[in-house]
């Protein structure tokens, strides 16, 4: 954690009674001139003006020298990067009324700002400019611990290879670690991880790396449910029942997918690794043939965008294809790049920005957009500034996840009349809005 810094007032010729030290000042009382630069009104309970209805007089801006020593102006002694802080927070012991209470101050960096503060004191107009300290003091985040921490034999250890992390300001936040892994020899390794912030904030986690001949495969052990069996588990008020599917589910046949009790389809368009955007194979196909079933449709892509203006370009690319089409579900936007998130030279507010990019100019075009994340990184990562619909994965038998969602993914080992493999099943909660 860093050292606390203490903020001051640029009060050049003496210290306020608020800090706990009193100087002598010589009195003096603000001059009233006549100036079309800063107007203060008063009334008859102005203690500056006596009058019978409001008049408007001007005030000149006190000079610093000359405040009273009965002003208390104290700010805070820090504030933590990106938080959102008005005027009236961050001057948190104070005397006087302050003009604009409700304006932001600036946190988007760390280090020494200042902020311009007109407030009245019994009734006289003044100004001056409040330094305070901004602060990082949040440590990185884990994203992914090592959830495959194998290394095949003589292959060469590269720990960010095997683990993901994050920071929320840091756009380049670093990992170490202390113990020794021998690629040349099968053994198990433990070591510990520490990925460090520029702001020596550290996160620490051990880890122990299996170095092995072959890499395992996957293990597949999870029981399958039918789609039938889906919505009589899930027998809510006032819900739909849907699915989402691209590719991997090949040719699928809707009419058996709507008679069996789907009410609606979310499909892949297409997806964006950092070089062409890819349509979905079965995109046009799942389109037309979803659509002449009478069924709900909507459309998710999948990108690995890392800029705002990527991410705009990649929404204009979905609206060309849609061409106007109506869609029954909003735009989903889906980035799920956690396994290497540090790859990517991104801190998790430019990654939220991303986002809200991509919903923006899905936007301009009549379209409403929409996340789709897992319950540990929408409760960890996204920050969803614009209340845009969420759909929620959570593959559980009851969600605990407490933020809104208007779809939940609830499994993504379901069989359905009409695909000849895995599918993921959905619920959409119709009271909740879409847009």
């Amino acid at each position: 954690m860093k050292k606390t810094l203490y903020a001051i007032l640029l009060f050049s010729t003496f210290i306020l009674s608020a800090c706990g030290k009193t100087e002598s000042a010589e009195e003096s009382t603000a001059p009233t001139t006549e100036s079309a630069t800063t107007t203060v009104s008063t009334s008859a309970t102005s203690s500056a003006a006596e009058t019978t209805a409001a008049t408007e007089t001007t005030t000149e801006a006190a000079p610093i020298a000359d405040f009273p020593d009965g002003v208390i102006l104290k700010p805070l002694d820090s504030v933590e990067v990106y938080e959102d802080v008005t005027l009236s927070e961050l001057i948190n012991e104070k005397n006087v009324d302050l003009r604009d209470p409700d304006t932001l101050v600036d946190t988007s960096e760390t280090g020494v700002k200042s902020a311009n503060v007109v407030f009245t004191y019994e009734g006289v107009l003044y100004e001056t400019d409040v330094k305070y300290i901004v602060e990082d003091t949040t440590p990185p985040l884990t994203l992914n611990s090592g959830w495959t921490p194998y290394v095949k034999v003589g292959d060469t250890f590269d720990i960010d290879k095997l683990i993901g992390y994050a920071d929320n300001y840091d756009r380049h936040p670093h990992a170490v670690y202390s113990g020794d892994v021998d690629t040349s020899e099968v053994g198990n390794y433990p070591i510990t991880v520490t990925v460090s912030d520029s702001s020596g904030n550290e996160t620490s986690w051990d880890l122990t790396v299996l170095v092995l001949n072959e890499i395992p495969k996957p293990e597949d052990n999870n029981d399958r449910v039918t789609f039938a069996d889906f919505m009589d588990y899930y027998d809510y008020d006032d819900v739909s029942y849907g699915i989402d599917v691209s590719v991997w589910q090949s040719d699928i046949d809707f009419d058996a997918v709507r008679d069996a009790g789907c009410e609606f389809v979310l499909m892949r368009m297409g997806y964006y690794y950092g070089s062409d955007i890819v349509m979905d194979d079965y995109y046009k196909q799942n389109m037309a043939n979803a659509t002449a079933a009478g069924l709900d449709v909507g459309v998710y892509f999948y990108t690995a965008d890392n800029t705002e203006e990527g991410a705009r370009e990649r929404a204009r690319w979905i609206v060309e294809q849609l061409d106007g089409r109506k869609l029954d579900y909003p735009i989903a936007f889906d980035w799920e790049e956690w396994s290497t998130f540090q790859e990517y030279g991104m801190n998790i507010r430019d990654l939220n920005n991303v986002f809200e990019a991509f919903c923006d100019e899905v936007e301009k075009s009549g379209y409403t957009a929409m996340l789709y994340s897992s319950k540990n990184f929408l409760e960890s990562v996204w920050e969803n500034y614009g209340d845009h619909p969420v759909w929620l994965a959570h593959y559980t038998d009851e969600t605990d996840y407490e933020g809104d969602f208007a779809l939940w993914q609830a499994s993504a080992y379901g069989r359905i009349p009409g695909i000849g493999g895995d599918v993921d099943m959905n619920i959409r909660f119709n009271s909740e809005p879409l847009e």
